[in-house]
């Protein structure tokens, strides 16, 4: 059996049944990352020896009484999330060297929960593409097709997953760097709503976009891990105070007498035809299924990426200015002034694509600028924020492509920053507005890439989000 690729659920009856112990299921996953990692490079750091500590002090709670889905089973962490005692260096070189000297709030709920830490995924420098080719650190590869990319931010995570060198994975999600590896890579991905899930110890590309979510190889084990990761925090003023329904009910629900919406503006010339033909099949599937299918209409969508590389780069000019050489991280040597120590710093330890979206944050924030640019876009956000509401008025989700191509080979994309940028046409507008949306796999290019699609929902409709997945994961299943 190989342990190393089973999903949370299965891994949490075998270690509860005893056919094997959470230092086995551990060691599988270490074995695994050791054997495939050389080529895929989904891991920046690996702590063998501190996985296994804690497996085996989970193996000790389980002996003494205790129980639960996640004690015991290792989960991948993306390297923008504070582990203690852990580097954390988002992939980039002006923080090598810093370790964590505390837990990220949904660390620490893994933590509690006896969940083992696998190791730290790469990622674009900070969150700051779509490729994992902006990596300061080294390129990750798509386990289904080497040459091809495994999407980005969060693609060390989704190559992690899909690959079999983790149970599950965390990621975030600010444009689309949840859901769009996950789509290229062919696992499951949940954006959760903005205020959801605690952005406490999670370094900040965009503080009113960025949100940490589950990249998982089922439905089941998205709605699992994200029981976890939810709720309030007293340490993040953006979280609400909201009950945290228990997502694994919703599975249940089904997709008969839901309204899924499909809006015109994502169903487009220029998608791959592959992409949309496997998109049609499961809006096809659904309405079989007994769903309700819904022509809706989100007419500020044209606008949204240029609104979100305003918003996005404005908000990470203003977070990375702390990175200044002085505290900690990179420091360039025998700096002539301060002056001399911050900008030699700065220029060393960033990459091109970060420092290209600074220069875009700072310049839009400037003096003359601001109305003209970060005013006007807050503005228009609002207006792609209605047309969501609208919409949700006539139906429960809505159905549209991830992405408007499969996995691209690496180096296709990485020198044409406005080709990357424009591939998040259909993910950007869900952090705009807040929502909560997945990415499921629904077949594979003629050429063996996954394929997928995303439900969106409204805002803290996380349980609906749920029903609709696992009830078009069922449909799925059963065909194949």
């Amino acid at each position: 059996m190989n342990i190393a690729g089973l999903t949370i659920r299965a891994a949490a009856e075998g270690l509860a049944a005893k056919t094997f112990s959470s230092v086995e299921l551990t060691q599988s996953v270490l074995d695994a990352i050791a054997a495939r990692d050389g080529d895929l490079g989904a891991y920046l750091t690996v702590d063998a020896e501190g996985a296994l500590a804690q497996a085996s002090e989970a193996d000790a709670a389980r002996a003494a009484g205790r129980e639960g889905p996640l004690l015991g089973v290792p989960v991948a962490i993306k390297d923008l999330i504070n582990v203690r005692g852990q580097p954390c260096t988002c992939a980039s070189k002006i923080l090598e060297g810093y370790v964590s000297p505390y837990d990220a709030t949904v660390a620490a709920n893994l933590r509690a929960q006896g969940a083992v830490f696998a190791g730290r995924t790469n990622m674009d420098e900070f969150a700051m593409g779509s490729s994992t080719e902006h990596s300061a650190m080294k390129v990750t590869h798509n386990p289904h097709d080497l040459s091809c990319v495994p999407g980005g931010s969060s693609g060390g995570s989704a190559a992690a997953v899909a690959g079999g060198e983790a149970v599950a994975a965390l990621g975030t999600d600010t444009g689309g760097s949840i859901r769009q590896p996950a789509a290229f890579c062919g696992c499951v991905g949940v954006k959760p709503s903005y205020g959801r899930v605690s952005r406490y110890g999670v370094t900040a590309y965009a503080s009113s976009l960025d949100q940490v979510g589950p990249m998982t190889k089922t439905v089941e084990d998205a709605a699992i891990l994200l029981q976890v990761l939810a709720g309030e925090d007293p340490h993040d003023g953006t979280t609400q105070r909201l009950p945290v329904p228990d997502y694994r009910v919703a599975l249940a629900g089904g997709l008969q007498g839901m309204k899924i919406g499909l809006p015109k503006e994502y169903y487009i010339d220029g998608t791959d035809p592959e992409v949309m033909a496997a998109v049609r099949r499961a809006v096809d599937a659904c309405a079989a299924a007994g769903a309700e299918i819904v022509d809706v209409s989100l007419p500020h969508t044209e606008y949204a990426i240029a609104v979100y590389y305003i918003v996005a780069t404005a908000e990470a000019s203003a977070n990375l200015a702390r990175f200044d050489g002085v505290r900690f991280g990179h420091r360039a040597k025998e700096p002539q002034n301060v002056f001399d120590l911050y900008a030699r710093s700065r220029a060393e330890g960033f990459g091109t694509e970060v420092k290209r979206r600074i220069i875009l944050g700072t310049y839009v924030l400037s003096s003359g600028y601001y109305d003209a640019y970060y005013g006007r876009a807050q503005k228009v956000r609002t207006l792609i924020r209605r047309d969501f509401d609208d919409a949700f008025q006539k139906c429960d989700v809505l159905l549209t492509p991830v992405a408007p191509t499969p996995a691209y080979k690496i180096g296709e994309a990485s020198e044409d920053p406005l080709k990357m940028y424009l591939g998040d046409v259909f993910t950007v507008p869900a952090n705009l507005a807040g929502l909560c949306g997945v990415s499921l796999p629904c077949g594979k290019t003629a050429g063996g890439l996954p394929l997928a699609f995303q439900f969106l929902a409204a805002p803290f409709r996380e349980e609906t989000l749920f029903r609709a997945a696992a009830g078009y994961e069922r449909l799925s299943t059963n065909e194949g």
